[in-house]
C-alpha cells in the first residue's frame, strides 16, 4: 500500500514534469517552492519516488543536452502514460483532494485543474472547515472552563485560523463563479 505522502509527492512531481522535463536539483528545488517552506523534501526521498515512476512507465531519464562534463547529468520527463495519469490525478474530487495534507498540493496545481473540478475542491475544503469548526466550537464550549490559559489561548488561535481559511475559500468560490475561465486568484 502507498502512503498518503508517497500520493502527494507523486502527484507533484508529475504536475512539475507536466511544465517540461527537468533534473532532480531543480525539481527538488520546484518542489520545496510549490509545496511551501514546511513541506521540505529531501533528496532521499525524492529519488526513491522518481526510480517508483519510472518503474511504472510514468516518466522517463534522458541525458541533460546542456550540461556536459564527466557525469553527464539526468534530465526526468514525462511519458505519454504519465501525461494520462496525471490528468486522472488532477480530475479526481475524493475527499484526499480537500483534506489537510492534500489540499495545498492540489491547491498548487489548480492552473492545471478544470473548473468545475476546482470548484468541487474548494467547496469540499470549505465544508469540511465548517464542520471540524462546528465540533472545535461544541468542545471550547463545553470544556472552557477546565483550559488553561495556554490551551485556552490556542484553541481561539486555531478557531480564528480556521475562519479566515473559510473566508479566503468563500472568495475563491465566489471568484471561480464569475469568472470560471480566469486564471486563478492574483498574487
Amino acid at each position: 500500500m502507498v502512503s498518503r505522502r508517497s500520493q502527494l509527492l507523486e502527484f507533484a512531481v508529475l504536475g512539475l514534469l507536466h511544465e517540461g522535463p527537468t533534473h532532480g536539483y531543480d525539481l527538488r528545488r520546484r518542489l520545496n517552492t510549490a509545496l511551501g517552506p514546511f513541506r521540505a523534501l529531501s533528496y532521499g526521498t525524492l529519488y526513491p519516488a522518481l526510480k517508483s515512476l519510472l518503474g511504472r512507465g510514468l516518466i522517463a531519464e534522458a541525458a541533460d543536452p546542456v550540461h556536459s562534463g564527466k557525469r553527464p547529468r539526468v534530465v526526468y520527463e514525462l511519458t505519454a502514460t504519465g501525461k494520462e495519469h496525471f490528468a486522472d490525478l488532477v480530475a479526481r474530487t475524493d475527499a484526499t483532494a480537500y483534506e489537510d495534507d492534500g489540499f495545498d498540493v492540489r491547491f498548487a496545481f489548480f492552473a492545471r485543474t478544470e473548473h468545475d473540478v476546482r470548484l468541487r475542491i474548494l467547496e469540499g475544503r470549505r465544508s469540511r472547515l465548517e464542520e471540524n469548526l462546528e465540533r472545535v466550537r461544541e468542545q471550547s464550549v463545553r470544556g472552557r472552563e477546565r483550559l488553561d490559559a495556554y490551551t485556552s489561548a490556542l484553541q481561539q488561535h486555531g478557531e480564528e485560523t480556521a475562519e479566515r481559511e473559510v473566508r479566503w475559500l468563500t472568495e475563491l468560490i465566489d471568484t471561480e463563479r464569475r469568472h470560471p475561465t480566469d486564471p486563478g486568484p492574483q498574487p
